[in-house]
C-alpha cells in the first residue's frame, strides 16, 4: 500500500492542492494528514473540505486545538494568535465539529500518526533533534510513524537491537530510505503549508508498506497566490512574506 503523508497544511489552499495533485501522480491509495489543518492562512474551510474528501487519517494539531478552545491562545505567538481568532470567526459548525473529533494519536496496523511527538501528544511536544525523536521512538509500537509541528523533514533510524538513543538522522529537503533494516522510524514529513527548512516548496511524504521505503518529496506552489489572499484577508502580513522565504 503507497501511503500519502501532508505535513502541516496551514490553512494554505495553493499548497494542499499542488500537494495532493502530486501524491495523485504517485498513485498514493492512502492518505494521512498530521494535524494543523487550520491556521496561519486564509483558507481554512477550503482545507477541512478537501482532507475530508480524501478520507485523510487525521489527528489534531495545536492550532486545531486552539481554534475549537481546547487549549489556550496564549501558548502562541502574537501572529499565530491573530490567525487563530480569525479563523475561528470563519469556520462553519460542521468544520469546528470535524476539528473537535480529531484524536491526539491514530496507531494504524501500519503506521502511527500524532502531531508533536509520542511521549507528550497532549502536549504538543516537537521533535528537533535525536533527543527527542529517541524518546518519542520509546513509545513507538508500529515500524514507521508520521509527524510534522516542527515544519522541518527529518527522518530517525532505530536499528534492531541498537540503543535507544543510537539513531541515525538523516535532516534534507527531500530524501528517500529504505527502513527494512530498522525496527523503527520516526518520519516528521514537514509542512505542506508553511515550511520552515528555507526551501520554499510545499513538502509531503510517500511510505509503501510493500517496499518499507519512505520518502519526503517537495512540490512548487503559486506562492503569490496564497500571499496575496493572506494579505487579502487582513491576516499578519508577516505570515504571507515568510511562505516565499521557507521560514
Amino acid at each position: 500500500m503507497r501511503i500519502g503523508i501532508l505535513g502541516d497544511v496551514h490553512s494554505n489552499l495553493e499548497a494542499l492542492v499542488a500537494s495532493v495533485g502530486k501524491l495523485r501522480e504517485e498513485r498514493v491509495e492512502h492518505w494521512v494528514q498530521v494535524g494543523d489543518v487550520v491556521g496561519y492562512g486564509a483558507d481554512p474551510i477550503a482545507c477541512i473540505e478537501l482532507v475530508r474528501e480524501l478520507r485523510c487519517t487525521v489527528c489534531l494539531g495545536n492550532h486545531d486545538a486552539a481554534v475549537v478552545g481546547f487549549i489556550p491562545t496564549e501558548y502562541f505567538n502574537h501572529f499565530a494568535r491573530r490567525a487563530i481568532e480569525w479563523t475561528r470567526d470563519r469556520l462553519r459548525p460542521v468544520d469546528m465539529e470535524f476539528l473537535r473529533s480529531l484524536p491526539l494519536k491514530v496507531e494504524h496496523p501500519h503506521y502511527t500518526v500524532v502531531h508533536g511527538s509520542l511521549h507528550m501528544p497532549e502536549q504538543f511536544g516537537y521533535v528537533f533533534s535525536p533527543v527527542e525523536a529517541a524518546d518519542s521512538i520509546a513509545k513507538q509500537r508500529t515500524k514507521v510513524a508520521f509527524v510534522g509541528h516542527s515544519h522541518i523533514p527529518a527522518i530517525y533510524l532505530h536499528r534492531h537491537g541498537g540503543s535507544p538513543r543510537d539513531l541515525h538522522c538523516i535532516y534534507e529537503p527531500e530524501f528517500e530510505v529504505d527502513i527494512t533494516e530498522h525496527d523503527r522510524a520516526l518520519v516528521n514529513v514537514g509542512s505542506v503549508g508553511q515550511p520552515r527548512d528555507e526551501d520554499p516548496r510545499a513538502a509531503f511524504a510517500i511510505y509503501d508498506t510493500d517496499t518499507h521505503i519512505a520518502r519526503i518529496s517537495r512540490v512548487d506552489y503559486d506562492i503569490a497566490t496564497a500571499q496575496a489572499k493572506i494579505r487579502a484577508a487582513g491576516l499578519p502580513s508577516v505570515l504571507a512574506d515568510r511562505l516565499s522565504l521557507g521560514v
